[in-house]
């Protein structure tokens, strides 16, 4: 088992976390028997040379041969491990850039694939699929796997391995050369397309789509049966999928990239299985994400699940309409409808929470009542039901994973409804029992500016504290001369920042310049903010939220003027645009402020996006003028796109989407001809 092991340099050979001396210890704990050692063991070789992949490092072609000899042997206790282990590695070398592989990986690889073939018929069905799974991905060409794949075909009664077999003889076809068995192996493939049994017709639709684009579209009504069949539960049991109905939804989704549509409606008719109905929503969420032209098509199936009987279809559904917002206020009333429907998903949702979002997102005032009951804690349900923060997901895969946004992304858009939201946020603001909230509430004020002015004594009674006197002067600054009482307070503020600076505290100092814009801000003296927020802006390391507080000074900033000319040029975006902004704020000048606020939005006609680009539209319509009519010239094209334009997942696909979109309306609106 062992031979040639200690003759190897280990020690001179490098995995991810340097030297690879330490994988002969792993692979003899690997043949141990003590399963839980083992087990151990494999997770530790694992993340030694594949770890997440990207590269085939030196001790990969050195381990490989034992970790075949240890996978074949019937009384190792991590085989199927092991395999999995060498399946990616295999994935990762036949994926990833040829200087990104060891050189001596392809040699070994090649002198240890006849004994991986060998275990292709291994009396244990998980060990055959685990090992047709790394043959499938390998990058050996047909001629070597396709004979011992066939071979395989033919004596393989295990319905599940059949499909991984399916699956692997399509990889290994598309290989060349494939030899003599190429041929013999498409002509299986055709020959399954009219197979009796539902879930193989769906294999050998991913085996030959990718070379024939046009077979899965052709093959449509095959698909859609096999997927809302039961059976469709076997490829959980696979090596390739191992996943149920959700999952190959999804992965087979990436067949119908140019014709999802009529894939996706098809999964959206009635099933008795809750998954499918939940599965069917993913992907419409998906679709919806990334094309506007979807929703006429999907948004009826969408309203039909508003009634399921399975919480998870009402939340997902629910969900849906707040993604789209004003796109299905037609179904407003049957939002409305769900706010006292305490049905559970995931971290906390609940179907209320989301029909008050969807709600809100549709401009119908009836989510203010609902907000304002959370706010004020006169809610049965959850406490608030919204987090204080959420994150960003990457727009990877073919899912919608629905979830609610934090509580201030709700509240933000509804300033219409502030004089009956404010109070209620006040009230929550004097909970001390909830002091996480005070960042989300603070912004939620921030945004509304003056129309926010009835929560300055709960504002003031925050720049008391050390970890929220910061959250309450931005909104104290956004408020403005509302907020004079604040002055002197936020003046002392920024006076213990700047020595904090001064003296290289810690923690100290990086915060003076949010001080003393905010005393500006209530009704200070210019020059006190100037000396703290110039050097902030056009020093700092992290410079643009210093710099867009310092376009707030207007023409008191002209000192910086050359430095913020520099700046239009960062390498950041953020910098760029907010130094743009300082720089026509403090001296209006239009002819270097616009062609780089421009140049940041160009690749919009491209669907490319940033998440700076919408302050950058922003900016120039705060510009006006003709000095901008050949920006908007330049962007017009842009609202009739049919891509969402983003470059987030879930719920921030449409709602940054939306955002930009309702920016460069305003540009072109308000940008008269020259």
């Amino acid at each position: 088992m062992w031979e040639g092991l200690d003759t190897i340099d280990w020690a001179g050979l490098r995995h991810n976390y340097g030297s690879a001396q330490d994988v002969p210890g792993l692979l003899r704990r690997c043949a141990g028997p003590d399963r839980k050692d083992a087990v151990e063991a494999a997770g530790k070789l694992d993340a030694a040379v594949f770890h997440q992949g990207g590269w085939i490092c030196s001790a990969a072609p050195a381990t490989l041969p034992f970790l075949v000899d240890l996978a074949a042997r019937p009384e190792n206790p991590v085989r199927l491990e092991l395999l999995e282990l060498l399946a990616y590695l295999a994935d990762t070398a036949a994926l990833v850039a040829p200087e990104r592989v060891d050189p001596a990986w392809g040699p070994s690889w090649e002198r240890t694939l006849p004994d991986l073939l060998r275990l292709l018929s291994d009396p244990e069905p998980r060990i055959r699929r685990a090992t047709i799974d790394a043959v499938g991905k390998c990058a050996s060409p047909g001629e070597l796997t396709l004979p011992a794949l066939l071979a395989q075909w033919d004596a393989e009664q295990d319905p599940a391995t059949r499909l991984d077999l399916t699956l692997a003889l399509g990889y290994a076809a598309r290989r060349p050369p494939t030899g003599d068995r190429g041929t013999e192996a498409l002509a299986l493939l055709h020959r399954l397309l009219a197979d009796r049994e539902p879930q193989l017709r769906l294999a050998a639709v991913h085996a030959l789509a990718p070379t024939d684009p046009a077979l899965a579209p052709r093959h449509l009504d095959a698909v859609l049966a096999a997927l809302r069949d039961p059976g469709v539960e076997l490829w959980r049991e696979t090596g390739t999928a191992g996943c149920g109905a959700l999952g190959m939804q999804s992965w087979t989704a990436d067949l119908y990239r140019d014709s999802a549509t009529p894939y996706v409606v098809g999964l959206l008719a009635d099933h008795p299985d809750a998954e499918q109905r939940a599965g069917a929503l993913s992907l419409a969420g998906w679709l919806l994400s990334h094309r506007r032209s979807h929703t006429p098509h999907l948004l009826p199936g969408i309203a039909t699940r508003l009634t399921d009987p399975d919480p998870e279809v009402r939340f997902r559904a629910t969900e849906l309409l707040a993604c789209l917002g004003p796109d299905a206020a037609a179904h407003g009333d049957a939002a409305a409808g769900l706010l006292d429907d305490g049905g559970a998903f995931g971290n906390g949702g609940t179907v209320a929470n989301a029909a008050v979002w969807a709600l809100a997102r549709m401009g119908d005032q009836r989510c203010v009542a609902a907000l304002v009951d959370r706010l004020t804690g006169r809610f049965t349900g959850p406490p608030l039901g919204f987090s204080c923060s959420s994150g960003y997901r990457s727009r990877l895969g073919s899912t919608h994973w629905p979830e609610l946004p934090a509580l201030h992304e709700v509240l933000i858009p509804l300033q219409d409804h502030a004089e009956r939201l404010v109070p209620a946020i006040r009230v929550r603001l004097r909970d001390a029992d909830h002091p996480q909230l005070v960042p989300s509430l603070c912004e939620v004020l921030s945004a509304w500016g003056p129309l926010a002015g009835a929560a300055l004594p709960e504002l003031l009674a925050l720049l008391d504290g050390e970890s929220t006197w910061m959250h309450a002067a931005t909104a104290l600054g956004s408020i403005g001369p509302a907020g004079g009482a604040a002055h002197d307070a936020l003046r002392s503020r920024a006076v213990t920042e700047v020595a904090a600076a001064a003296t290289a505290e810690a923690t100290g100092g990086r915060l003076a310049d949010l001080a003393a814009w905010a005393a500006y801000r209530v009704g200070g003296e210019p020059g006190p903010a100037l000396a703290v927020i110039g050097p902030a802006a056009t020093e700092g390391r992290f410079r643009h939220p210093a710099l867009r507080r310092l376009a707030d000074l207007g023409p008191h900033a002209a000192p910086y003027a050359d430095r913020l000319r520099e700046l239009t040029a960062d390498r950041d975006p953020w910098t760029a645009v907010e130094a743009a902004h300082a720089l026509w704020a403090a001296t209006g000048d239009t002819a270097t402020a616009v062609p780089a606020l421009l140049a940041l939005c160009h690749p919009l006609l491209q669907g490319r996006y940033h998440p700076a680009m919408p302050a950058a539209v922003r900016h120039l319509t705060r510009i006006g003028g003709p000095a901008v009519h050949p920006a908007a010239t330049v962007l017009a094209q842009v609202p009739f796109r049919d891509e969402r334009i983003t470059a987030s997942a879930g719920w921030r696909a449409f709602t940054e989407d939306d955002a930009l979109r309702a920016a460069v309306a305003d540009l072109i609106a308000t940008a008269p001809r020259p």
